[in-house]
């Protein structure tokens, strides 16, 4: 990645720095009220604009074209809210305009997704009637 110019940073203190971020410890519910901002068009909770309503919305959108690695496309189409999966086992969904939601459950998929995770936010989604194309 610094070959290509990405970041210019030593090597070591960004791999440091990137596994100190992937150690913290958050429940499912620290994660989804982490992530409120997002569905609330970038302000909290307390209505202050952590990003502008565009970075939010270009957040989602990486979110839904990337966010589960390899089957983002598929994730997109079967469940349709923007999702950040991560190879702890969590799954991360925004409910644009209403709300976020987490779910946490190993083993992963081939992909390196969790398969209840997945099927957990799938079924609130549906239960709630809500996704980005409706």
């Amino acid at each position: 990645m610094k070959s290509f110019g990405n970041f210019r940073n030593p090597v070591e203190d960004v791999v440091k720095a990137y596994c100190a971020q992937c150690a913290i410890a958050a429940s499912c519910k620290d994660l989804a009220v982490a992530a409120l901002f997002l569905a609330n068009g970038g302000a909290d909770l307390r209505m202050r604009n952590v990003l502008e309503a565009r970075q939010a919305q270009q957040v989602c959108a990486l979110m839904m074209s990337s966010g589960t690695y390899e089957a983002s496309g598929e994730t997109a189409f079967s469940i349709g809210l923007p999702i950040k999966s991560g190879v702890g086992g969590g799954v991360l969904a925004v409910i644009p305009r209403f709300g976020a939601v987490c779910s946490w459950s190993p083993p992963l998929d081939e992909k390196g997704n969790s398969v209840a995770g997945l099927k957990a936010i799938e079924l609130v989604a549906a239960e709630l009637d809500r996704t980005v194309f409706s």
